[in-house]
C-alpha cells in the first residue's frame, strides 16, 4: 500500500466539514442502553429519600383538598371551568385525578411519579443533545439529573407542572427536528433533498400543546427552535418561521390565560407587583445572574429566598443587566472564533426564563422574586454549555489514561448527587421545610406564617402564636400575616377559649387583612365568621356572601352564613345552608348541633332529635379519640398538646372521665415542670 504524504493527510483533514468532525462516535445498542440506565439509576438513588416525604405547601390546593379529583364531574371541571383548580393546567390535574383514584392520598405514589418523570427528562435531554451534536451530551444530562437546584421541582408534588411539562416539551422538540431535520454534514438544510415530514409536525404540535397545558413556560419552545436553527446555520429564513406560527399562536393564547388566571384567581395583584418598567429591567438582570450563580454553586438552597429590594436610584443595580448585555455582545463578537453555540445556549437560558424574570406578574413574587423551580427548564442550556466545555478536557484525559473520563466525571457528579440527596431531606414535611427556610432566611415572614398555621393543626398552640406574631413583626402591613394571626385567635375562640377577648382581636386583624387586600377571600370569610360569633349579623353577611360566591363549596363559609341566617330569624334559609355545609363536611359536629337548633325553631322535632343523637354519638367518639391522643402526648412529654387534647375532649363530652383525669395529670405535670 502506498504511503500517503503527510501534507495530503493535512489537506484531507482540513477539507472535512467541521460538523462531521464533531459527530459523536458510533455507540452500540448496549452502550446506549447502559448510558440511559445510568442516568435513570442516578436519579433513583439521588431522590430515594423523597419517596418518604409528605405533602407540603400548596399540595393541599392541588391534591389533598382538591375536590375536583374525587369525581368524574370534577375531571370535567378541570378541563372546562376556569378557577376550578388553582391554575389552568388541566393535564397536571388529570394526572393527579388518576393517581387519587389509584392510591388515594398516599404521597408515595405522587412522589414516585415525579421522580420517574424527572428521570425521563434526563434521558430525553441526553438524546436531544446527541441529536444536536453537542459534545458531552451524556454529561450534560447527568448534570441535570443530579443537580440540587432541581430538587424543589421533583420533591414537591405541586411542581408536577415542571416535571410533566419538560419531557413533553423535549419530545415535541425531538419530533420537530424529525419534521424539519438539520443535516449532520451541512449547515443549511436543503428542502428538496430533505423534505419536511408533516406527520412529525402534527406529533410535535400536539406534544407542544400538551406541554403548555401542563405549564405555560414551554410557550418559549418555538423561539428555542429558531435559536437552534440560527446556531446550526447562521441564519433564519422565512421558511423556518412559517411552520412555527401555529406554535407561537397557541403559546401566546395559553400564556394569556395563565397571566389572567394569576391576576384574577391566584392573586398576583397589589402593591407587591407595582414595579415600573425600569424596575422590571433591573430585576430581570439580577434574576438571570442569580440563577446562573446557583447552577455554578448550588449552596445554600432555600425554599423562600430573601426578596430583592429593587431601586432604580441605586447605581450598582444597573450592573446586573449591563453585565448580561456585555456577555451577549462578547459572545456575538467571538462567534467566528468559538462558534455560535455559547451564544445560543445563553439566549436559550435567558429566553426560557423570560416568564419568570419579572416582566409578568406571578403570585410567588410576593414572597421572593426567585425560586429554584423557576429554572427547571432553562438551566439545561447552561448545563449543556458547561458539559460541552468540559468534553475536550475529558477526551484528552481519556486518551492519556484509561478510566480518567469516568474518574473526572465521578468527581463532578458525585458531590452534586450527595447534595441532591441531602436537599431532599428538607421536603420531609411542613415543619422540616419551614424550619430549614427560617434557618437560611430569618426574614421570611411567609415561612413563619405558614409554620404557624401548621402548628395550629397539630395542636402546638403556644409555638403557633409565637410564630404568627413574629410573622406580623416582619410584615405588619401584609394581608396574610394579619389574617393568619386572626385565624389562630379565632380557632381558639371556636374551641371555647376566649379568655382575653380573642374574638375582638381576631376581628381587628381580619378587618385589617381585608382592608389591605379586599380580594383576600380566606380573610373575608374569617371576618364574616368572627362577626357572626359577635352577633353582628348584617356586617357578617356583607363579608360571607362574596366569600361564598368565590368559594361556593366551602363548608365553613356555608356554616357561618347559615348561622347568620339563624341569628336573623330566617330559619329555613339557615337549614338549607347548614345542610349544604354537611354535604361538604358530613362529620362536622358543630354544624349538626346548629342544624338541630334550627329544626327545633321550625318545629320539626323529629329531625331535631335525630341531629341531637348524631351530635351525642359524634361527641363521645371524638372525645374518646382526643383523650387517647392526649395520653400519647402525655407519654411523650408534650404537655401543651396533651392539655389541649384533653380540654377539647371534655368540651365535647363533659362526662368523659378519662379526659378529666388526663387533664388533671397534664396540668399537674405542667405545674411541676414550671421553674
Amino acid at each position: 500500500m502506498a504511503r500517503v504524504p503527510a501534507h495530503s493527510k493535512s489537506r484531507a483533514k482540513a477539507a472535512r466539514p467541521p460538523e462531521e468532525a464533531r459527530l459523536p462516535a458510533k455507540t452500540s445498542r448496549w452502550q446506549t442502553v447502559a448510558a440511559g440506565a445510568a442516568l435513570v439509576a442516578m436519579v433513583l438513588v439521588s431522590y430515594a429519600y423523597a419517596l418518604r416525604c409528605d405533602f407540603i405547601w400548596d399540595d393541599d390546593a392541588y391534591v389533598t383538598k382538591n375536590h375536583t379529583l374525587e369525581s368524574l364531574d370534577g375531571l370535567r371541571r378541570i378541563w372546562s371551568e376556569l378557577g376550578a383548580v388553582p391554575q389552568y393546567y388541566p393535564l397536571v390535574h388529570t394526572t393527579f385525578w388518576i393517581e387519587r383514584h389509584l392510591w388515594g392520598l398516599n404521597p408515595l405514589g405522587f412522589h414516585a411519579v415525579n421522580i420517574a418523570l424527572h428521570a425521563a427528562s434526563a434521558f430525553l435531554v441526553w438524546r436531544l443533545l446527541l441529536r444536536l451534536e453537542v459534545p458531552g451530551a451524556w454529561l450534560a444530562a447527568a448534570l441535570f439529573a443530579v443537580h440540587p437546584v432541581e430538587v424543589e421541582s421533583v420533591a414537591w408534588i405541586t411542581e408536577r407542572k415542571n416535571v410533566l411539562s419538560l419531557p413533553l416539551a423535549l419530545l415535541s422538540l425531538l419530533a420537530y427536528l424529525r419534521f424539519a431535520p438539520l443535516s449532520p454534514t451541512e449547515n443549511i438544510r436543503a428542502t428538496a433533498s430533505v423534505p419536511w415530514n408533516w406527520r412529525w409536525y402534527t406529533v410535535s404540535f400536539a406534544l407542544f400543546v400538551a406541554a403548555a397545558l401542563s405549564k405555560t413556560v414551554v410557550v418559549t419552545l418555538p423561539a428555542v427552535v429558531l435559536v437552534i436553527i440560527w446556531w446550526k446555520r447562521g441564519r433564519i429564513a422565512i421558511a423556518d418561521v412559517l411552520p412555527l406560527v401555529p406554535f407561537f399562536a397557541a403559546g401566546i393564547g395559553l400564556g394569556l390565560v395563565t397571566v389572567w388566571m394569576e391576576k384574577n384567581f391566584v392573586g398576583a395583584a397589589g402593591e407587591e407587583w407595582s414595579l415600573t418598567p425600569m424596575d422590571r429591567l433591573l430585576l430581570a438582570g439580577r434574576v438571570l445572574w442569580f440563577y446562573a450563580a446557583k447552577l455554578a454553586w448550588p449552596y445554600p438552597l432555600a425554599f423562600f429566598y430573601p426578596r430583592f429590594s429593587i431601586d432604580a436610584h441605586v447605581w450598582w443595580q444597573y450592573l446586573f443587566p449591563l453585565a448580561g448585555v456585555a456577555v451577549i455582545i462578547a459572545l456575538w463578537q467571538s462567534r467566528e472564533r468559538i462558534g455560535r453555540g455559547p451564544l445560543a445556549a445563553v439566549l436559550i437560558f435567558a429566553g426560557v426564563l423570560t416568564p419568570a424574570l419579572g416582566f409578568f406578574d406571578v403570585y410567588p413574587f410576593r414572597f421572593s422574586f426567585v425560586a429554584d423551580h423557576f429554572q427547571y427548564h432553562a438551566g439545561i442550556a447552561l448545563l449543556a454549555l458547561a458539559a460541552a466545555g468540559l468534553a475536550p478536557l475529558l477526551e484528552r484525559a481519556a486518551q492519556a489514561r484509561r478510566g480518567a473520563r469516568f474518574l473526572f466525571s465521578s468527581l463532578l457528579l458525585l458531590p452534586l448527587a450527595v447534595l441532591t440527596f441531602c436537599q431532599t431531606f428538607i421536603y420531609f414535611d411542613l415543619e422540616t421545610l419551614y424550619a430549614d427556610t427560617i434557618a437560611k432566611n430569618p426574614t421570611s415572614w411567609t415561612a413563619y406564617a405558614n409554620l404557624s398555621m401548621h402548628f395550629i393543626t397539630v395542636g402546638r398552640k403556644r409555638e403557633a402564636y409565637a410564630l404568627a406574631e413574629r410573622a406580623l413583626e416582619l410584615a405588619p402591613d401584609d394581608s396574610v400575616t394579619n389574617g393568619n394571626l386572626a385565624a389562630l385567635l379565632l380557632a381558639d375562640v371556636v374551641q371555647g377559649n376566649d379568655d382575653d377577648d380573642k374574638l375582638g382581636r381576631a376581628t381587628k386583624y381580619f378587618e385589617k387583612s381585608v382592608k389591605l387586600t379586599p380580594e383576600n377571600i380566606p380573610s373575608r370569610k374569617g371576618l364574616g365568621y368572627a362577626l357572626m360569633k359577635s352577633g353582628r349579623y348584617a356586617e357578617a353577611e356583607q363579608q360571607l356572601v362574596p366569600a361564598l360566591e368565590a368559594m361556593p363549596d366551602d363548608a365553613n363559609a356555608l356554616y357561618a352564613l347559615g348561622m347568620v341566617r339563624f341569628g336573623q330569624g330566617r330559619f329555613q334559609e339557615a337549614a338549607d345552608l347548614l345542610q349544604q355545609s354537611l354535604r361538604k363536611e358530613p362529620a362536622d359536629i358543630d354544624t349538626h348541633r346548629a342544624l338541630a337548633d334550627v329544626w327545633q325553631k321550625l318545629g320539626r322535632n323529629a329531625e331535631a332529635a335525630t341531629e341531637h343523637r348524631t351530635v351525642a354519638e359524634m361527641a363521645k367518639a371524638r372525645a374518646a379519640i382526643l383523650a387517647d391522643a392526649g395520653e400519647r402526648y402525655l407519654e411523650r412529654g408534650h404537655l401543651e398538646q396533651a392539655t389541649a387534647a384533653f380540654a377539647r375532649a371534655l368540651y365535647l363530652d363533659p362526662t368523659d372521665t378519662k379526659a378529666r383525669d388526663g387533664l388533671e395529670r397534664a396540668e399537674r405535670a405542667a405545674r411541676d415542670f414550671r421553674p
